[in-house]
């Protein structure tokens, strides 16, 4: 189990069987791992929503309980240890519904806009992470320059807000996901500030240029825990400018509440067999092989329905030509991870004007995970009942085979193999 938590481990070192020195044994330390990760990844959307002046004393009571509920000798029953991991995902959606009300009270109601990918000439900083918080606040110390800012990563939904899509400094969106950093952040010439995962220790090529803000720090880095950017704005001024280099345009911003907006005309067109299902494919994205089953999965999917893509898994899938489908862009973009919300709170409406359960709705969800955040969100989702999810490219190694079975047996739980296109079909025929 390399469970080293206590001081009677085998040989003082670690258990490595099950079960332990204490009886615990290999389902309960799954369980209390899967407690533990999905509570980091509602603490790290805890804080980004503490920032925006949200929090809920519940939230942090349960988490202080359920801490507690994994220490040495304390809990041995994987009924309750499951009970406690579903608990989490139900406030982890307590908290992301606080970060997404914070979103829309600070920056305005979000709406879809086109985005311009690449740079600008001029001098310019890259901005990525998470935490919408920390770019505005650049943005603010930065008018009256003419230093251009660009999201990279999961800032790329910070353009559907209005306070962004307004400031003359955010001048538009650069490179993909989180893993290709070192190679896009190399080639970006001015400084780079990474508000939150996921950055990764820098070469030595632009290790200079990179800054961190409060918790996110790396070895040797430039850490900035007071909210003053004028370090950044110096090293701007003192790198060389970028180059015009424009590669594209993307769309985003199809939030919860532009999507509720047209709920009827989506439940109507529903109704008239005009929208085959609803695919939400998004979710993490990373290095590892597999990851190409999402893509295509998504590029199989029928003229007919609707994409819905949230996190950094979006880079995945959106350099495709989905088209359009009855004025709608067949690919929407709902935003972040945390953004998850929205595509329950979607779900949620029409299964409500369906009178019927979301898991009886035309709807597939395909998930890929990376790290905690995504365990928090995958935990809600199971805490709502929602079935059938696919989730990949590989089983969590902290899930044990007989958990595995049990979320298999209570919520169809599934992996991503090697065959979109035939879990594609069977979609379908659902």
């Amino acid at each position: 189990m390399h469970c080293n938590q206590c001081e009677q481990t085998f040989r003082k070192t670690g258990c490595v069987t099950s079960p332990g020195m204490c009886g615990k044994d290999a389902d309960v330390q799954s369980l209390q791992e899967m407690l533990l990760y999905g509570l980091k990844g509602m603490a790290a959307y805890a804080h980004h929503a503490r920032r925006l002046g949200k929090s809920d004393e519940t939230v942090s009571a349960f988490i202080e309980e359920a801490l507690f509920a994994t220490m040495t000798n304390v809990n041995f029953d994987v009924k309750s240890l499951l009970e406690y991991c579903l608990e989490c995902g139900r406030m982890n959606l307590r908290v992301m519904q606080m970060l997404d009300e914070g979103h829309v009270e600070a920056f305005g109601k979000p709406t879809p806009t086109k985005v311009q990918e690449g740079t600008q000439a001029g001098r310019g900083i890259l901005v990525t992470g998470h935490d919408l918080a920390d770019l505005r606040d650049l943005l603010e110390q930065l008018e009256g320059t003419d230093i251009k800012v660009y999201t990279h990563g999961e800032m790329l939904p910070a353009h559907m807000y209005p306070f962004f899509q307004n400031h003359p400094n955010l001048a538009g969106h650069y490179g993909s996901a989180w893993q290709n950093q070192k190679r896009e952040f190399a080639a970006f010439p001015g400084p780079v500030v990474a508000t939150t995962n996921c950055v990764l220790i820098p070469p030595q090529s632009y290790k200079g240029r990179l800054f961190t803000t409060r918790g996110t720090a790396v070895p040797g880095g430039q850490c900035i825990r007071d909210g003053d950017y004028s370090a950044v704005l110096a090293e701007a001024l003192r790198c060389a400018p970028c180059e015009e280099q424009i590669t594209g345009e993307s769309t985003v911003g199809f939030h919860r509440s532009v999507l509720l907006d047209h709920a009827q005309t989506i439940v109507d067109a529903v109704k008239a067999g005009q929208i085959s299902r609803f695919f939400v494919i998004g979710g993490c994205d990373g290095a590892d092989p597999g990851r190409n089953y999402f893509s295509d999965f998504a590029q199989g999917t029928p003229d007919d329905s609707f994409i819905l893509t949230l996190g950094c898994g979006k880079y995945r899938i959106r350099d495709h030509a989905y088209g359009e489908h009855l004025g709608f862009p067949r690919l929407m973009d709902m935003g972040q991870c945390n953004d998850a919300y929205g595509a329950i709170a979607v779900a949620s409406a029409l299964a409500e004007a369906f009178e019927c359960s979301v898991n009886e709705l035309p709807l597939t969800l395909v998930i890929s995970w990376f790290e905690q955040k995504a365990v928090a969100v995958l935990l809600t989702l199971l805490s709502l009942g929602v079935k059938g999810i696919t989730l990949g490219p590989n089983a969590p190694a902290f899930v044990s085979p007989n958990v595995f079975a049990i979320l298999q047996e209570r919520f169809d739980l599934r992996l991503s193999g090697n065959d979109a296109e035939g879990d594609l079909r069977l979609a379908m025929s659902a």
